[in-house]
């Protein structure tokens, strides 16, 4: 009875596929002509009928269609046609799975989603001698986010996902997460950007990571792919990381992150864009500073820097020189510069600015670069 049963709901199942879809099944038998011929008869004189729903809610219900003849001769005629459709689903009727593979789909797509803007910034801190830590911050205009009220409060989600590759499109890692914004006024969001600040561990090489973001009220979405490449600094003359600017600091949420000192995290500024009411602050790590000659202290240093803003090939201001005279994150045999530059001091504009480090001690130095516009 068991093969029985399950015989039964297999044909049922293909019996009930077809009457759904306007067509017939043929059953337990091995002669393929009278389905032929019966195909070919129903084909051959048919009508076409086509019409505009007046249901315009894309819900994705399944909607029942019914043909009848008016014709009082043809009372009895026998109608063949498809019962029903499903409606298309937007996105707020997409199911979990559905919105899910939406992501996935658009994470391996060769073609960018540009329904907002999406910018995307890394860096690199020495971890170890083959593993480093690499920032990932993506950032949406505040603009782009729509929002629906809740209480008190305005409520928007954001859906991240993402994927970083080596050369030979190889994973090396990926990240998906959820962002849920809830403030007093949504208006306070849209004048400013929305940031995601994420991470990988990599061995040193070049990788690509390609960051989709959606916003889960109306289902847009925007994708960034960048290139991102780990130097290996065994070779290197100055071992220095990433120079990261920003304008922000957070209370820490981890430890062991080369973006924490002292209880404060650093937030990565992308655009690299500041107010002149602002501070600037340059955060990076020298690596392996040499021990001076004379020096009892084993995690002795001798490590000046300073960094000067140039417009143009003019020199608009130059902090002051910093001295460090020892290893001050010995976890990663690092010392940490964190520059605080008040940019009142500054004239609205585009600078590069060059950031000067020496190994006094080991008599060698290297002149880093980075650009940003003040207004």
């Amino acid at each position: 009875m068991s093969q029985y049963d399950t015989n039964f709901a297999s044909q049922e199942t293909l019996v009930t596929l077809a009457n759904d879809t306007g067509g017939r099944a043929f059953l337990d038998t091995n002669d393929f002509a009278p389905a032929f011929t019966k195909v070919h008869e129903d084909t051959s004189f048919y009508y076409l009928l086509g019409y505009i729903s007046t249901n315009g809610q894309k819900d994705g219900r399944y909607r029942r269609i019914t043909v009848r003849v008016n014709r009082p001769d043809l009372k009895d005629a026998k109608v063949d046609f498809r019962k029903g459709y499903y409606a298309a689903a937007d996105f707020q009727h997409a199911t979990k799975e559905s919105r899910e593979q939406q992501l996935q789909e658009q994470l391996i797509s060769d073609v960018p989603t540009s329904d907002f803007p999406v910018y995307v910034s890394t860096g690199y801190f020495r971890m170890a001698d083959n593993r480093y830590f690499v920032p990932i911050s993506v950032v949406v205009p505040g603009s782009q986010i729509p929002f629906t009220r809740a209480s008190e409060q305005d409520r928007a989600t954001l859906d991240l996902i993402a994927i970083m590759r080596d050369e030979a499109k190889r994973p090396f890692g990926t990240i998906r997460d959820t962002v849920k914004l809830a403030v007093n006024t949504s208006q306070e969001v849209q004048r400013k950007n929305v940031q995601y600040d994420g991470a990988f561990l990599l061995p040193p090489g070049k990788y690509t990571v390609k960051f989709v973001v959606r916003e889960n009220q109306t289902g847009r979405m925007g994708s960034f792919e960048a290139a991102v490449n780990v130097p290996d600094l065994k070779a290197a003359p100055v071992k220095v990381s990433s120079i990261i600017l920003s304008n922000q600091k957070q209370p820490a949420k981890q430890k062991n992150h080369p973006l924490v000192r002292d209880g404060s995290e650093i937030v990565p500024n992308v655009t690299h864009v500041f107010s002149s009411g602002q501070h600037l602050y340059f955060y990076y790590e020298v690596y392996d500073p040499a021990k001076p000659t004379n020096a009892a202290e084993k995690a002795a240093a001798r490590v000046l820097t300073n960094v000067a803003f140039y417009k143009g090939a003019v020199k608009a201001y130059e902090t002051r020189l910093v001295e460090a005279d020892q290893v001050n994150v010995p976890e990663r045999k690092a010392t940490a510069f964190e520059l605080d530059v008040p940019l009142g001091e500054l004239k609205p504009g585009f600078y590069t600015c060059q950031v000067n480090i020496v190994d006094d001690a080991a008599g060698k130095f290297v002149f880093p670069r980075v650009s940003l516009l003040v207004r």
